[in-house]
């Protein structure tokens, strides 16, 4: 299933991408697209519905993240040999974890502000992981069953917040509008290999990044793992898995976001983004 949320912000209603790719409304069948909604039973339930029974959404409405009630917001640095490389860093022996704020969750099509007095805002297109049961310290060979599904995810991030103002990446990664997610969530059973997808990323028209999760240095059931020994994962908590490479930071000279921009992205099977990259503003 495709699992999406529309409407206006903090007022969005559960839906879902039929067949044929039109929106149909869930909001008689659930209440959203939840802690509540991820778990396998309650994913069982939804796939029994009559999609074509369920009411098609007219217009354009706005698509919000397709989570709804995300307590974490986890993070994954250097997960690509490549782009490690290209930013000067060492290749990481176990997973860099850090965390985005809440906060900081939109839409996959709401703008990307500069936060204020930015110099260095970048891009990152990142496999997003989303937990559909309770995880603590499980194994990596029944990792994958404690995932819901999957989505797509632009890891923004202030690289002088991030490495250059002392302390934790989480400054730098947390300002509001850096993590847009969707537009759907689409459960595992619609992705059996999570390590096989293609991903990609434009500027302004112009491809800046093309990869792919098999590239990735720890794949997603070693991170849900990895993560699981550290802190509770918790239904409708989120991984972002890191970039391939392509960043601005890594461009000579660097390329850094400005107003005006717009950047499009997406992953094999998970759908496509677009953000306008606009100025400050309180």
């Amino acid at each position: 299933m495709k699992l999406v949320r529309f409407g206006n912000p903090g007022k969005e209603k559960p839906g879902l991408i039929d067949a044929d790719g039109r929106l149909r409304d869930l909001s008689a069948v659930v209440k959203d697209i939840g802690p509540d909604q991820l778990g396998d039973a309650a994913l069982a339930r939804l796939r029994k519905q009559k999609v074509d029974k369920l009411p098609i959404v007219r217009g354009s409405p706005r698509i919000g993240c397709p989570v709804g009630g995300i307590g974490k917001f986890i993070a994954i640095g250097l997960n690509y040999s490549d782009h490690a490389a290209e930013t000067g860093a060492e290749i990481p022996k176990e997973p860099i974890v850090f965390t985005k704020a809440i906060s900081c969750i939109q839409g996959p099509n709401d703008p990307v502000m500069l936060p204020k007095n930015s110099v260095k805002s970048d891009w990152e297109v990142e496999l997003g992981v989303v937990i559909g049961t309770r995880a603590r310290y499980v194994s990596q060979k029944s990792a994958l069953d404690f995932v819901a599904g999957y989505c797509t995810i632009n890891d923004v991030s202030e690289r002088e917040f991030q490495t250059e103002r002392g302390g934790t990446w989480d400054k730098g990664k947390g300002c509001d509008t850096f993590g847009p997610i969707g537009p759907w969530l689409v459960t595992r059973d619609e992705v059996p290999h999570p390590q096989k997808l293609g991903m990609w990323l434009d500027l302004n028209g112009k491809r800046m990044q093309t990869g792919s999760t098999r590239t990735m240095i720890f794949g997603v059931a070693k991170l849900v793992s990895y993560v699981s020994q550290f802190m509770t994962l918790n239904p409708g908590d989120v991984i972002t898995t890191g970039t391939p490479p392509g960043v601005g930071l890594g461009m000579k000279p660097p390329l850094y976001l400005k107003k005006g921009d717009v950047m499009t992205l997406g992953i094999d099977g998970l759908g496509e983004q677009r953000q306008n990259v606009v100025a400050f503003k309180l």
